[in-house]
């Protein structure tokens, strides 16, 4: 399959040479050049039937150039770095990403050449994403890092976030047979130019292969977490009504219509409440809550604030049903931190923490949850590197 992806290639440089050879010379002309490094028009061609292969929301030839800017400087960073991606760690790589796909990597290279993609355009890929990988470690691996323990805490403690969910109608178009691809294909940019419920409706009922069909292909709400990402991505840059591009399945070719977008929401209500409650002089006691309050930010420096003056402090930590209701109602008006001055002005009392972990759950791993937020910090970084990467790069796409 190699020696085939070759003889391929070595006639298409071939025919570059001869008199009748500009289209050769087109493919293989100058689609961008990255602080002097080319790229191809053949590799964006490559690369952007790739995407389609992967089912990536955006498989232009735009995006597909951005890509591999993006590569370029990745590679470059990675040599002046010193590193250097092996052809062990290629193999592995390759399997890694077959694997994905439930394949073998000469299954699923071989995928890739029926879809007109060299086995070459795959190892750069490849290649670019562990040289990344390397980067990335070296740069802000090992330690270097940190999330905060109180971060940590307060992660742990939060509520979970908000799911989006969306509500779609689709149509499924079957491509098991080359028959029906080359008609999936031709009615591709039909249903994608849609532009309303109606004629989306219509459409499904005469040409979608699911039993939604009979509803116009109307189907019930759906939790992005539950899409394969690829999928759950482009349904979020849909506006109401909009119709998506093809999307590649295994012998299918969908198109979802966005009816509505919306939230689940996480676990929003608190469980449990930390607070602290100082008793204050009598004569001027709100004047000595201000004094109190604007020393001390948080509950721990309360603490200092409060026996350095040789005061009372109790702190306590309570599930929200057991709290008093008047003391759970000035809470309930507070942020972490803030004050605010009870019992006819006898007392302050200070938010430490709000959790919503469910009545009886197990408490969090506290170092997976300090790993997810490591893991966060560090994409941040790497984003921004790449940034900075091409803010410096002298980029010149023809």
């Amino acid at each position: 399959m190699m020696r085939q992806t070759a003889l391929a290639l070595s006639a298409a440089l071939c025919l570059a040479l001869t008199p009748g050879g500009s289209a050769a010379q087109s493919l293989f002309a100058p689609a961008a050049r990255v602080d002097g490094a080319v790229v191809t028009e053949y590799e964006v061609g490559q690369r952007q039937r790739m995407l389609q292969v992967f089912g990536a929301p955006d498989p232009s030839a735009e995006s597909a150039l951005d890509d591999l800017v993006d590569e370029r400087l990745q590679l470059a960073e990675a040599r002046r770095l010193g590193i250097d991606v092996t052809a062990e760690q290629l193999e592995e790589g390759k399997s890694e990403f077959a694997g994905r796909a439930n394949l073998g990597t000469e299954e699923f290279v071989g995928r890739l050449n029926e879809a007109g993609v060299s086995v070459e355009a795959f190892e750069d890929f490849v290649r670019a994403g562990i040289a990344w990988r390397e980067v990335v470690s070296q740069r802000f691996g090992g330690g270097q890092t940190q999330v905060e323990p109180d971060v940590v805490e307060r992660a742990a403690d939060a509520p979970a976030a908000p799911e989006l969910r969306v509500l779609l109608n689709e149509i499924i178009l079957p491509a098991d047979t080359p028959e029906r691809a080359r008609r999936a294909e031709a009615l591709a940019p039909q249903i994608a130019a849609i532009g309303d419920f109606g004629s989306f409706a219509a459409a499904a009922r005469e040409y979608s292969a699911t039993p939604s069909r009979e509803r116009g292909g109307a189907i019930d709400w759906l939790r992005l977490s539950e899409l394969p990402p690829q999928i759950g991505q482009v349904l979020q840059e849909l506006s109401p009504g909009e119709v998506s591009q093809p999307i590649q399945l295994p012998n299918a070719v969908a198109f979802f219509q966005l009816r509505e977008l919306g939230e689940v929401p996480g676990g929003d209500t608190p469980t449990e409440l930390e607070y602290a409650v100082v008793a204050l002089p009598a004569g001027s006691p709100r004047a000595e809550a201000g004094r109190i309050a604007a020393s001390a930010a948080t509950c721990d420096a309360l603490e200092g604030v409060v026996g350095a003056a040789g005061g009372g402090l109790e702190r306590e930590t309570q599930p929200i049903g057991q709290i008093p209701s008047d003391l759970r109602l000035e809470l309930a008006r507070l942020d972490p931190g803030e004050v605010a001055v009870i019992a006819g002005g006898a007392n302050m009392v200070m938010l430490c923490a709000r959790s919503y972990r469910a009545a009886g759950a197990e408490e969090p791993d506290l170092s997976a949850v300090r790993g997810a937020l490591v893991n966060e910090r560090v994409e941040r970084r790497a984003a921004n590197l790449l940034a900075e990467l091409r803010a410096n790069a002298a980029i010149d796409t023809e």
